[in-house]
């Protein structure tokens, strides 16, 4: 039994919340032109977006993170969105050199060593990348839910970044049911990881399977018992020791060592 069979379903106000949804992407392509990004995880949320994006002809870019640790599977959706949508799918690699220098280091899979050292592989691997991928635009397109977890409960349609863009979260109000549904409806393609109880992927040795009861994003990180983020949203993130959420950057990052600063 798959993703689609085990979740999707339509609930009350779902035609609402999908009409709020193209609205606020809509007014992003309006308000923020050729500075519009989508920066696609490749999860099923952000196949929705890009889905909507191609359906209403919206002129927003698409880029995606290839952290040299992802899943066969998800790689395999960038061909599948361009041959689909006929969309370009820009990818950002982390830095070569900054890889071999870490890995030289720490080893290959460092992160299950302590939480420093798997915030330094995400420095590394997905922070740097994010911030080229960023550079000159004004406004960037996630897919993050209310519903994922605690630290996303208050997540805003529009909200500042912290580092003078504006993050969009056109899909704030939806729920799992809602995701599944809309994938349903129109066919939208998605990593065959979901139907294996994956809700949320990143990086191969950071993903697992979750168990029923447990929250979205509990197969990330699993063997920590906080700070269950990696950075690239820190203002819905748990805050480090004397900073405050609002101080927290997603892309302030130590190039020589590979930590986040």
């Amino acid at each position: 039994m798959g993703a689609i069979d085990l979740y999707a379903r339509k609930t009350a106000g779902f035609d609402e919340r999908l009409a709020r949804t193209v609205e606020v992407l809509r007014q992003a392509a309006a308000d923020f032109g050729p500075g519009a990004l989508q920066s696609t995880s490749l999860g099923v949320e952000d196949m929705v977006i890009t889905d909507l994006i191609a359906r209403h002809q919206l002129p927003i870019a698409l880029a995606t993170l290839d952290t040299g640790k992802l899943h066969a599977q998800t790689l395999a959706l960038i061909p599948r969105i361009e041959q689909r949508y006929g969309l370009e799918v820009e990818v950002f690699a982390p830095v070569n050199e900054q890889v071999v220098h870490f890995v030289r280091a720490n080893g290959e899979e460092p992160m299950y060593r302590s939480v420093e050292l798997r915030k330094a592989c995400c420095g590394v691997r997905k922070l740097e990348p994010l911030a080229r991928m960023l550079t000159g635009r004004t406004a960037w397109i996630t897919g993050l839910r209310r519903e994922q977890s605690s630290n996303r409960a208050e997540v805003p349609f529009r909200e500042d970044d912290g580092q003078g863009r504006v993050k969009v979260n056109p899909l704030a109000e939806w729920t799992w049911a809602d995701v599944w549904h809309y994938v349903q409806a129109n066919d939208v393609p998605y990593n065959p990881l979901h139907d294996e109880f994956m809700p949320s992927i990143g990086c191969a040795p950071c993903t697992r399977a979750i168990a029923v009861g447990e929250d979205f994003r509990s197969g990330r990180w699993w063997w920590e018992d906080s700070s269950k983020e990696c950075g690239l949203h820190a203002t819905h993130a748990e805050p480090s020791a004397g900073e405050s959420e609002s101080q927290a950057s997603p892309l302030t990052f130590n190039a020589t060592t590979g930590a986040p600063a």
